[in-house]
């Protein structure tokens, strides 16, 4: 049996190896060991490609539903710091902007 733990493998590999287990005519074990991983993973890859998974890649990494949630509330976080930074750079724009009353020079 193979061992592929703490092996990444990217999205076109996993597509390729659904595909592949899908339109071979091959049982599930025969291609994980053709491949190189792990039956666990073959089906898990399958189960994405069919929508009966749910799974979030974030920057090349794949997140646990969990995973995801929280940095999903990181990135509005993120943003609503951002908004309000650009909201008194607007000000701040809009102040220097301004021609300066008569008297004031």
């Amino acid at each position: 049996m193979s061992n592929d733990r703490g092996k990444r493998y990217d999205e076109e590999f996993r597509r390729r190896a659904v595909e592949m287990l899908i339109h071979s005519g091959k049982t599930q074990t025969q291609v994980a060991r053709e491949l190189g991983v792990s039956n666990f993973s073959l089906n898990r890859w399958k189960k994405m490609a069919q929508g009966e998974m749910k799974s979030e890649v974030v920057d090349g990494k794949e997140l646990t539903p969990k995973e995801a949630f929280e940095e999903i509330r990181r990135l509005n976080r993120e943003n609503g710091y951002l908004r309000r930074q650009r909201e008194i750079l607007k000000k701040a724009m809009s102040i220097l902007g301004e021609e300066s009353a008569p008297g004031m020079r």
